[in-house]
């Protein structure tokens, strides 16, 4: 079991020292948001809240992740970075390739990349990107993403996005996980066609529901190699908790440490010593048992 760090609706002058206090307690991990904008009136609704209602103020912000992720890098040596999740339909790809490549290059190759198709109509449309086939140029994107981060000279035919011969540099020099957000069963299989799931809130029954139909897709089409149920438990407090869970399938906890002692609105010393006990309450027992 490997455990994450959930960086969401953290005030951007605190994220140096939570990534230093996470990479040097032993966390796997840092889970980086994305939003482009926020926009003040929706007429889509959030997906992940009952009412759709979103989960944060107007004031929360939204750094770019590979901006962050090019800053964090440099103050952490070992802990790696994904994105929780990253939109590529509402930008070009080729520059969604050039920031992600640059950000592995940059940290060492400790980035994957997390997508989603996206929620909101009004932001692709200010983006100036089509909502409506936004699944399908998500699917032709990262594969031509995959084949940008190749040294040396790239084409590409692909209906939305076909790409005469070029070369994009710095290219990673090891692949780029991608793991895939969602709870539809397109998102379902789109993850078991790649290196991982991303998932929100649940119980561990509703996550290892989860994990056990993505195991299923996966079969069903031959995947091989490594595949991670990445998902925050709703239910999980002790090393016996989370033992349980990644025993039926989750292989990592993403979470925010300190709401387990001193709650969500804790400090930024709070959330350190957070960050240090959950380690130590966690951590620590998983890895020697």
């Amino acid at each position: 079991m490997r455990f994450a760090i959930s960086l969401a609706f953290q005030p951007v002058d605190q994220l140096v020292a939570l990534a230093r206090q996470a990479d040097v307690c032993g966390y796997d991990a840092l889970g980086i948001p994305d939003h482009v904008v926020d926009l003040e009136t929706l007429a889509t609704p959030y997906p992940y809240t009952e009412d759709g209602s979103r989960r944060w103020e107007h004031t929360t912000p939204w750094p770019d992740p590979w901006v962050l992720v090019g800053a964090l890098a440099q103050v952490t040596e070992r802990i790696r970075f994904f994105t929780s999740v990253y939109v590529p339909a509402l930008r070009s790809p080729y520059l969604v390739a050039k920031a992600v490549g640059t950000a592995a290059v940059l940290s060492g190759n400790r980035v994957a990349l997390g997508i989603g198709v996206g929620w909101c109509r009004e932001e692709f449309e200010l983006m100036g990107q089509d909502f409506t086939d936004r699944g399908r140029r998500t699917d032709e994107a990262l594969d031509l993403l995959r084949a940008l981060w190749q040294p040396g000279w790239t084409s590409f035919d692909g209906p939305h996005y076909p790409t005469p011969r070029l070369t994009m540099e710095p290219t990673p020099t090891a692949p780029v996980p991608v793991y895939v957000g969602g709870l539809s069963e397109v998102a379902f299989a789109r993850a078991a066609r790649h290196d991982g799931w991303i998932g929100d809130l649940y119980s561990t029954e509703e996550a290892v529901r989860h994990a056990t139909r993505l195991r299923e897709l996966r079969d069903e089409i031959g995947a091989t190699g490594g595949f991670r149920v990445i998902t925050a438990l709703t239910d999980a407090f002790t090393p016996a908790h989370f033992a349980a869970a990644g025993q039926q399938g989750i292989t990592d906890v993403w979470t925010m440490p300190w709401a387990y002692y001193h709650g969500l609105d804790a400090t930024l010393e709070e959330k350190l010593d957070g960050i240090r006990r959950f380690a130590d309450d966690v951590l620590v027992p998983l890895a020697t048992t």
